[in-house]
């Protein structure tokens, strides 16, 4: 017999299953079975710092989600909670009536998009039609012209989302004014900065929001046809995305004579190999029509002259997902959100060290402090705030003393950031800002497709220079040609990629300049991360002689007899730290500076 006093959810998206969802989701089953209850799959509801995530809904609509549970936790609260009535208070994260320490993670946040994340089936078009899902284009086909949707695009004041931040409606109005007949628009689902995972989580926790915007989109520009590329490292959300579009199909929404309008419109998934290059929409488009994924000159613009030739417009996840919200609720309701020039909210992937990392989504405007100590706990490592990298590859590293900069395109901007799709890496003080710099850089220098001189080869050489500050080998000279070479990669480059590959060097020279100074100065690190400027050091009166570091050492620098103090040889040690590990008794230190030779 059907239970009606609880409704049960367990979050199943690629963060909940990497954190052992699917064997929660098997060992409730069963349970909940025997009460009656069959749970109800959703996706990532944003704390993906405290997954696998099970939320219960009593028959008063009061929730309580809970986190971390693994299968023993899991028959506990079908127990004492969905048997016994008594929630299991301290495994809450969240809960209508409870006070917990997780409650600051939403509080600040204005869901928009992620508001039916974790709440909806994303393999259900019922369970998106229950919370409004294609009323948007129902009122569209219904009672609207195209020009009037892009008017009320505009009059929303909604930006894109994949980065550079240009006015969606103008890009929808250059399209559906470009001459031919054929149209497409297209949907940009390569989401290549590395810890960004917006676009996924919202392909994998609710796919019919996008197909809904991108439809719209279609009905705005003229478009008959349209076009998803996402990476196939997203499986879960290709499958989801699969899943919404046929149904859409079955329900009217997609196919010929669209509600019974006239408007016909088709999405076909088109998988990318994950280049990071195929990002920039002219290489997107080349990867769609089965040829190598490279940029082309500009103009003529997408807009006149896209894919096959035909007049197209590319927007990525977020901006479309935007769109139903948009029509439905308002441009007035969407544009009283943010700031003057930054309209509405921005989802964030907040990673890195921060105690709380997920999806978040807040009003623009909102500072850096509040989303990494407000909404993110703080620094996870109980460490001091060093800096944010926005932008991921292509954007800045911020500096905590910048912590008061509102989150919008133009205040980061004016520092030398950029809002990019939305990464938010953030660091504490043991984070080396030359390594960061180089990490970025190596990542960019491999994934240029060397169409551009000055991004092909300006890359390398910056590489070149900072792979010799790090080893303990650069001059001050170097610093001023590292940032001289940095300008003109952005200055030459064809593209978006070598435009704005220089921008972690940059901004790191410009805000952690004494950083660099002591790698090429004093030939030290000050975070103690570069392993050619660092070295480890056992304190004899601290030594027990365990033997634990000489075991674990896996080229025999460490020696010492029993009772004896264990000295490591510096010309054999490669600076691994599984002896620092491997100490219970602090008697190793990791040091700023180059090691001493050893004496012959």
């Amino acid at each position: 017999m059907e239970n009606k006093k609880y409704k049960v959810r367990v979050g199943l998206s690629t963060c909940g299953i990497a954190a052992g969802a699917g064997k929660t989701y098997d060992e409730i089953v069963p349970l909940l079975a025997a009460c009656g209850i069959t749970p109800e799959k959703t996706g990532c509801m944003g704390m993906c710092y405290c997954e696998p995530l099970v939320e219960v809904i009593d028959s008063e609509g009061k929730s309580y989600v809970y986190g971390n549970v693994t299968a023993d936790k899991a028959a506990r609260i079908v127990e004492e909670h969905i048997k016994g009535g008594h929630p299991v208070t301290e495994l809450l994260v969240l809960g209508t009536d409870a006070e917990t320490e997780h409650a600051p993670f939403i509080a600040k946040q204005h869901r928009v998009l992620l508001k039916h994340l974790g709440k909806i089936n994303p393999e259900s078009i019922d369970s998106y039609l229950e919370v409004g899902g294609y009323e948007a284009l129902t009122k569209v086909l219904g009672s609207m012209t195209p020009e009037e949707v892009i008017a009320e695009i505009g009059a929303a004041g909604l930006r894109g989302r994949g980065g550079a931040g240009f006015p969606t409606h103008l890009k929808w109005k250059y399209t559906r004014e470009a001459a031919g007949e054929q149209k497409y628009i297209v949907c940009n689902a390569d989401e290549g900065d590395p810890g960004a995972f917006m676009d996924r989580s919202l392909l994998e926790s609710n796919p019919h929001s996008v197909l809904e915007g991108m439809i719209i989109a279609g009905y705005a520009i003229g478009a008959t046809a349209g076009y998803v590329y996402c990476r196939a490292e997203y499986p879960l959300a290709i499958r989801n995305l699969r899943t919404a579009i046929a149904a859409a199909g079955e329900r009217g929404y997609l196919g010929k004579n669209i509600l019974g309008s006239g408007f016909d419109f088709s999405v076909q998934i088109r998988e990318g190999a994950g280049a990071f290059v195929c990002g920039e929409e002219t290489a997107l488009l080349m990867s769609i029509e089965g040829k190598r994924g490279m940029p082309r000159f500009r103009p003529p613009y997408p807009a006149q002259k896209g894919l096959f030739g035909r007049p197209t417009c590319i927007n990525n996840v977020e901006t479309l997902a935007n769109v139903p919200y948009i029509i439905r609720e308002g441009a007035a309701s969407y544009s009283r959100l943010g700031t003057e020039n930054s309209k509405g909210t921005k989802v964030f992937a907040l990673a890195g060290k921060v105690k709380r990392g997920g999806l978040v989504e807040i009003p623009m405007g909102l500072t850096i402090n509040e989303i990494v100590f407000d909404i993110g706990g703080g620094i996870s490592t109980g460490k001091k705030f060093k800096a944010v990298q926005t932008g991921g590859p292509s954007g800045g590293c911020i500096p905590a003393s910048l912590g008061d900069t509102p989150v919008d395109y133009d205040s980061l901007k004016a520092i030398g950031a950029i809002m990019g799709s939305g990464g938010m890496l953030i660091m504490d003080e043991d984070t080396c800002m030359v390594d960061v710099a180089r990490y970025f850089l190596t990542f960019t220098c491999d994934e240029s497709c060397g169409k551009c001189t000055f991004c092909r080869t300006g890359t390398k050489k910056m590489l070149e220079i900072l792979n010799r500050i790090t080893e303990g080998k650069g001059t001050e000279s170097d610093l001023d040609l590292l940032e001289d070479l940095a300008k003109q990669v952005m200055a030459g480059s064809l593209c978006g990629l070598g435009q704005t590959a220089p921008n972690p060097v940059l901004t790191t020279l410009r805000y952690f300049r004494d950083e660099y100074l002591a790698h090429v100065r004093d030939k030290r690190c000050p975070a103690k991360v570069c392993k050619a400027l660092i070295h480890y050091l056992i304190h004899p009166e601290a030594c027990v002689a365990c033997g634990a570091c000489r075991r674990n050492c896996p080229v025999g620098a460490i020696t010492g007899a029993k009772q004896t103090p264990h000295v490591i040889n510096q010309d054999l040690c490669i600076r691994c730290g599984l002896c620092l590990n491997s100490c219970k008794f602090n008697a190793i230190e990791v040091a700023s500076g180059a090691p001493e030779p050893q004496e012959a």
